[in-house]
């Protein structure tokens, strides 16, 4: 076997050896060489960050560089280089980051910064400018100028509490669009701590109820209210609202589900025409988490047919334990809410296409000449985008949620 040892070739050290294209890929947990010391690191939750291994004054060093989302290929190898310069010439690179971030933004340079960011992925101009022109007409004038690890609670309701009865639609946008640029501000190191944003709704009055619509919970409180119903043993009730909540589907549909139109092995959930509201038949895509609950849910269900049983194991549960759920847990929305908060997330943290997000919900192509050319179901597009919400909805942390792959912005 020494032998062996000594005739084998010795491996090149790879130089450039991932693509921009291959990272979006990676899924398998793990470190992944690039060449020169660059890494890029996949976690089990799918977070994916770089990260440089150099020798710094004859020890080893292991320098951040940031996560793929804010961090893409190219820019992580001239970070690679210009630390690995540093530390040729006898210098400290961690050092050196810790100077450059000293260097903070105001919030207007740190939206400005995100804005810029995330227009390269949107294909609407009016949702860009919306975007920007919301944090410019409320935001700015109430705490623009301060630094953004600064930016207190206080200062949120400043911006807020003018428009939050008047305007509510805008205001709860302006809520959602502050609470993305801190986190950003907190993944680029500028800030430390809660972002501010997640119980500022503790300080505000109650809002009216919206006409012709279905209150909808913020989906930046969607991950709180998911702990929640984690936080005792699991119930059928809990189970469900959980799995609606994962699949981004109707009250009807998740609660009339039966077993056999579950497939496990390709993790696909199969709703039959009849059962939808577009009159066709529907798959959807599950994430891990969801197959958790299909295990659970089995042991529960007493064989009944139906995926998660009413009190009579022949029947399904009643639409109204899931409401009597929400009132338990005090919260102001409804069920069918939850699929409002998922199409808001979409739109103001993903880059997914709207068609993928549109498919996501089973909404129906109104454009005549997209229906025709519309053939498949983008059911593996649909997968990627269920997989970074499961992600999102599981996590406690907000920024780790912000950082889960490239699609999520």
């Amino acid at each position: 076997m020494g032998g062996a040892t000594e005739n084998r070739t010795p491996k090149k050290h790879p130089d450039k050896a991932l693509t921009a294209i291959g990272v979006r890929a990676l899924k398998t947990p793990g470190r992944y060489a690039d060449g020169n010391g660059l890494y890029l690191k996949v976690s089990k939750s799918g977070a994916k960050r770089w990260e440089l291994r150099t020798m710094v004054r004859g020890k080893r060093c292991d320098i951040g560089l940031g996560g793929l989302k804010l961090v893409s290929l190219a820019e992580a190898r001239d970070e690679a280089e210009k630390y690995r310069k540093i530390a040729r010439n006898d210098g400290d690179p961690l050092a050196e980051k810790r100077r450059i971030r000293q260097v903070v933004p105001t919030f207007k340079g740190a939206a400005e910064s995100v804005h810029k960011e995330h227009a390269k992925a949107w294909k609407n101009g009016k949702h860009s400018d919306q975007w920007i022109n919301t944090l410019k007409s409320y935001a700015y004038p109430a705490f623009g100028d301060r630094k953004v690890d600064q930016v207190l609670t206080a200062d949120i309701l400043k911006a807020l509490t003018p428009i939050w009865l008047e305007k509510p639609e805008t205001a709860r946008r302006l809520r959602q669009r502050i609470g993305t640029v801190l986190d950003w501000a907190k993944a680029a190191g500028f800030r430390s701590g809660d972002n501010p944003v997640a119980d500022i709704h503790k300080a505000l009055p109650r809002q009216p109820e919206r006409k012709g619509h279905f209150t909808a919970l913020p989906y930046t409180d969607v991950p709180a209210f998911v702990r929640r119903l984690r936080e005792d043993a699991p119930t059928s009730s809990s189970l469900a609202f959980e799995f609606l909540i994962l699949t981004a589907a109707r009250t009807g549909e998740v609660l009339e589900a039966k077993w056999s139109e579950i497939d496990l092995d390709q993790a696909a959930w199969t709703i039959p025409a009849d059962r939808m509201k577009a009159g066709r038949e529907h798959r959807v895509p599950l994430p891990p988490r969801c197959l958790e609950i299909l295990g659970q849910a089995k042991e529960l269900a007493a064989g009944s047919e139906f995926v998660f049983a009413g009190r009579s194991s022949g029947k399904p549960m009643s639409n109204m334990a899931l409401l009597m759920m929400i009132r338990r847990l005090r919260v102001d929305c409804t069920v069918h809410g939850f699929r409002s908060a998922f199409r808001d997330w979409t739109s103001e943290r993903t880059n997914f296409a709207r068609e993928i997000c549109e498919a996501a919900l089973a909404h129906i192509v109104k454009d005549k000449t997209e229906a025709a050319y519309r053939r498949g179901d983008l059911f593996e597009k649909r997968r990627e985008l269920m997989a970074v919400w499961g992600t999102f909805v599981s996590t406690t942390d907000a920024t780790i949620a912000q950082n889960t792959s490239l699609k999520i912005l």
